[in-house]
């Protein structure tokens, strides 16, 4: 799926909410829970359960990020499963350490 910033996706598996904050050029397979997000509002198939192994959680607030690939989303509604770009785990993005004042 094509990622615009700004876009709001949602898990199948879980209640995860995202919002898209840095996309890359062409499609990205971003998944929770091991299965593809789709858009906030759209038709999802019920009774899709989380994969083993992608069920680390998201948590609300947070960051996830992948700076090769170029993708950054926003957690806005946590949940059980966890982010991933393909099979890849997407990481929460770590605080930028600020500068030392001598």
């Amino acid at each position: 799926m094509e990622l615009k910033v700004g876009s709001r996706l949602r898990s199948v598996a879980d209640a995860t909410e995202v919002v898209v904050v840095k996309a890359p050029i062409g499609d990205v397979d971003l998944r929770c829970g091991g299965h593809q997000m789709v858009p906030l509002g759209g038709d999802a198939p019920a009774g899709i359960g989380i994969e083993v192994g992608f069920d680390e959680g998201t948590k609300v607030g947070k960051r996830y990020a992948d700076e090769e690939i170029g993708v950054e989303v926003l957690c806005t509604k946590a949940g059980e499963g966890s982010l991933c770009v393909g099979i890849d785990p997407l990481p929460v993005k770590g605080a930028k350490p600020l500068p030392s004042s001598d």
